[in-house]
């Protein structure tokens, strides 16, 4: 069974991927619920957390229920990344995640995410400057290469893990992919089967459907997946994927008053956590996925995406319970 440092993992770990709006508390905590093994922050910034900037801050928020954790850093300048690391410290995680892999243009431009594969030089050595400051285990999280002709993820994981770090997770997607075209597991495959490789290999991109965590298990022999999108507003997705290889069938899904009690709940956790205002905001982009497949339902989700007043959207989830209670959800 995988370690990350001393913290064994079960075997084959579910992994809640770092995403930007996404991975908050509020979300995190259900999806803790439905068995993710691992969670890990939305990134944040080195720069915005020494200059103490509050959305970076507020980021490091981090609580007992969610262990196993990790925060995640970006930047690529050393001296702030190394702050960042005393700073992160603080929040007392039990993992501390680089990102090296978002392809954001306004990331990348500044050589942070995935800009930094355009210098492999400068990601080793940031990696093993941070494995030096911290007792904490230090995890990377990247992409196959810049692009399809600069992939070099085998040689570039070796590395990594020779100056210490304690996992790495890689997308199967090059940066100038983006998010488009399929992920390509093969190279992360590789990686694993390296024989100098000790450390665990995660594989991420496309892990869509219980059948796709189970080829990434069995067919590539990766030590765990990465999930992103496919648990944005469906938090059940870890808990069907750990069905799936307990019983090979797929598991009921949840109901419609299942649906709506872990939204509403999502809701008021989030206005809870960051306010009324951001509250509302930034969990929009989960109901699409929690109701997805009904039919006849744009009046209600226009609803809950547009509506500024938190009475609005707890309003919209009474009327779609009682409008679509007896609806059969299909997986």
């Amino acid at each position: 069974m995988p370690k990350i440092g001393d913290i064994q993992l079960p075997d084959f770990p579910l992994l809640l991927a770092p995403m930007e709006d996404v991975s908050d508390p509020p979300f995190r905590a259900l999806c803790k619920e439905q068995g993710a093994d691992v969670v890990y922050t939305e990134f944040i910034s080195s720069e915005g957390l020494i200059r103490d900037a509050a959305k970076s801050v507020m980021k490091l928020d981090i609580y007992e229920k969610e262990r196993p954790v990790g925060i995640q850093i970006f930047g690529a300048n050393l001296d702030s990344m190394l702050q960042s690391v005393d700073i992160v410290e603080q929040s007392k995680p039990d993992i501390i995640d680089i990102n090296f892999g978002c392809p954001v243009k306004k990331v990348v431009s500044k050589g942070a995410g995935a800009g930094i594969l355009k210098d492999i030089d400068l990601m080793v050595s940031l990696t093993k400057a941070m494995v030096e400051r911290t007792n904490l285990p230090i995890t990377v999280k990247t992409r196959l290469g810049w692009d399809h002709d600069s992939i070099k993820i085998v040689e570039v994981a070796e590395r990594l893990q020779d100056v210490g770090c304690k996992a790495i997770a890689i997308h199967g997607r090059t940066r100038v992919q983006m998010y488009k075209g399929e992920a390509d597991w093969k190279p992360i495959a590789e990686v694993k089967n390296n024989q100098r490789m000790h450390i665990p290999v995660f594989g991420n991109g496309d892990v869509d459907s219980p059948e796709a965590a189970m080829r990434m298990r069995d067919e590539y022999g990766l030590d765990g997946a990465m999930i992103g999108r496919a648990s944005i507003g469906y938090p059940w997705f870890f808990d069907e994927v750990k069905h799936y290889f307990k019983t090979g069938s797929h598991k009921a899904p949840p109901s419609m008053q299942e649906r709506v009690d872990a939204a509403r709940r999502h809701l008021q956790m989030a206005i809870d956590w960051k306010g009324e205002k951001l509250g509302v905001f930034e969990t929009r982009r989960h109901y699409t996925n929690y109701f997805k497949g009904i039919p006849n339902f744009k009046e209600y989700r226009m609803k809950m995406v547009t509506s500024d007043d938190s009475v609005d959207v707890f309003s919209a989830f009474d009327e779609v319970l009682e409008k679509f209670g007896d609806y059969q959800f299909t997986s």
